[in-house]
């Protein structure tokens, strides 16, 4: 259903609302009476628009009702409330033509009133105490002022709030504040010392209102129906597959869908002759491999139901042998003791849906890494990869990995950035209680393994062995270097190191000489 628009004021209507104001303002001047005769063409007007309002109201009804018999699921909360707001609409307008209707029967008596059921006609109009004896005294203002308030609030419930300062405007119950600064009631400011006339013009007035109000309510109420609707202008067959590139042993899967279809009208969907269930969804069992097309259509009754008007659709999708991809990111074999690092996925399988798992090694995961840890000391691991697809397990591949030992690395005296592996030193830096020594695999090296030294001697020219615990000379060696002279050897001998996988290697040893 296309969405109504909201009226704006018409210009009658505007010049209508002026003229209020003009006969309202020279009214409170104290202007003769004969004036009044003005309020009787702003009444006849006002009716005139509201007999037009009241036949755009029904027309918007009867269209709300048609529209909720053909699709209730979808228009039915929306065309309940429209009734409820018509019903709340009739009632109060119903209120003030007796409202109206009173006022004038105190005025011109009984009789009288009951020749004109419009009230227009009024001979009494300038009486000042009837209108504010009926609806002051006699607590009718105060009644119609609660109606108000429940119509406006009914208004802005409707609306979820969009519209709450508009019709908060058109239907204020604000009272005032006389000279002293009391306030004053809704009804007193409207209806207390109001000429018959005038008061009659101002019930007409709000009247109109109402009825301008149900007008625009049925408007909003109508687009809700489908406001959550994409506008579209033509309609199209789509196939949403779950992957086009499916292994052997595996399911494809797609979604055939109609864009722009209204979920309460479901179409019926065909492919290859054969007629799929409500959902759409397509499956195929994947055998072999290869590239298979497939072809349909959707069929969709249209608008009025005369009818069926039929979308075709082609597609297709690509069936491999299962595979997966391995590397190891550090090593081309596999190191006993060490936590081995693995990327590892299956093309077209989500990482989460990836399975690893080893026999002669632990497997752990940290984020998209595999951690692979050899459990035995010599022989091979061999690394399983599996994929879930669409809830079944396959197997991708194996691979079997070499169990190595861990290199062994150098031994090297730290200065610095600099690294010694022998020869000439200068005393300075070779007496430099910062320095160390260390196990390393060189400036170049392909892995990152963390060898610690654990202990070492110094041997000097006279063969005398000087231990140390640790990485770092003791006093007792660097008394004995500093006695020696330009070009005098000093080998560091015996060095321990402990390896990541917790094993000590003896490394070989440092030759230097003093410069």
């Amino acid at each position: 259903m296309g969405g109504a628009k909201n009226c704006p004021e018409t210009p009658r209507q505007k010049m209508i609302g002026m003229m209020y104001l003009v006969l309202t303002a020279m009214l409170a001047l104290n202007v003769s009476t004969d004036i009044l005769n003005g309020f009787r063409l702003v009444d006849d007007s006002l009716h005139l628009t509201m007999d037009a309002t009241d036949r755009r109201n029904k027309e918007l009804m009867a269209n709300f009702r048609a529209a909720n018999e053909q699709n209730a699921q979808k228009v039915g909360e929306w065309y309940s409330k429209a009734q409820a707001l018509t019903a709340k609409s009739d009632s109060m307008y119903n209120y003030i033509n007796e409202f109206k209707y009173n006022i004038v029967v105190l005025a011109d008596g009984e009789k009288k009133a009951q020749k004109d059921p419009r009230v227009s006609n009024i001979e009494a109009r300038d009486n000042l105490d009837v209108t504010s004896q009926y609806a002051i005294n006699e607590g009718h203002g105060a009644e119609l002022k609660q109606m108000f308030v429940d119509f406006r609030n009914m208004l802005i419930d409707f609306s979820d709030g969009v519209k709450k300062e508009e019709f908060e405007s058109m239907f204020t119950t604000a009272g005032g504040v006389n000279n002293d600064g009391d306030s004053i009631p809704w009804e007193y400011v409207v209806f207390e010392g109001m000429p018959v006339g005038a008061s009659v013009t101002l019930l007409t007035k709000m009247q109109n209102d109402i009825r301008s109000a149900e007008t625009e309510m049925i408007q909003f109420l109508m687009n809700q129906t489908d406001a959550s609707d994409y506008r579209v202008n033509k309609l199209k067959a789509f196939v949403i597959p779950q992957s086009t590139y499916v292994m052997r042993g595996g399911q494809y899967s797609a979604q055939i869908v109609l864009s722009a279809v209204d979920s309460t009208a479901r179409p019926s969907y065909f492919v290859n002759g054969a007629k799929l269930d409500s959902t759409g969804v397509y499956r195929a069992s994947c055998n072999s491999t290869g590239t298979f097309r497939y072809k349909g259509q959707i069929e969709l009754q249209s608008n009025d139901g005369s009818e069926m008007e039929v979308y075709e659709f082609e597609d297709g999708y690509t069936v491999g042998e299962p595979s997966a991809t391995m590397s190891n990111v550090e090593l081309n074999v596999m190191y006993r003791g060490y936590d081995n690092k693995f990327s590892i996925s299956v093309p077209g399988v989500p990482n989460d849906k990836v399975k690893v798992s080893a026999t002669g090694a632990g497997v752990s995961r940290n984020g998209n890494m595999y951690i692979i840890k050899p459990t035995i000391e010599k022989g091979k691991v061999v690394l399983t990869v599996q994929a879930e697809l669409d809830g079944k397990v396959l197997t991708m591949g194996t691979q079997e990995y070499r169990i190595m030992p861990l290199p062994k690395p150098g031994a090297y005296f730290s200065a610095g950035d600099k690294l010694y592996d022998g020869g000439n030193i200068p005393r300075n830096t070779l007496l430099n209680t910062n320095n160390r020594v260390v196990a390393s695999f060189g400036q170049d090296a392909l892995l990152d393994l963390k060898y610690t030294i654990e202990s070492f001697k110094v041997q000097f020219a006279s063969g005398k062995l000087v231990p140390a615990n640790g990485d770092k000379f003791t006093t007792t060696q660097l008394s004995e270097m500093q006695k020696l002279k330009q070009g005098a050897p000093v080998n560091i001998v015996d060095i321990k190191a402990k390896g990541p996988d917790g094993r000590t290697v003896t490394l070989r040893g440092l030759p230097l000489t003093v410069n």
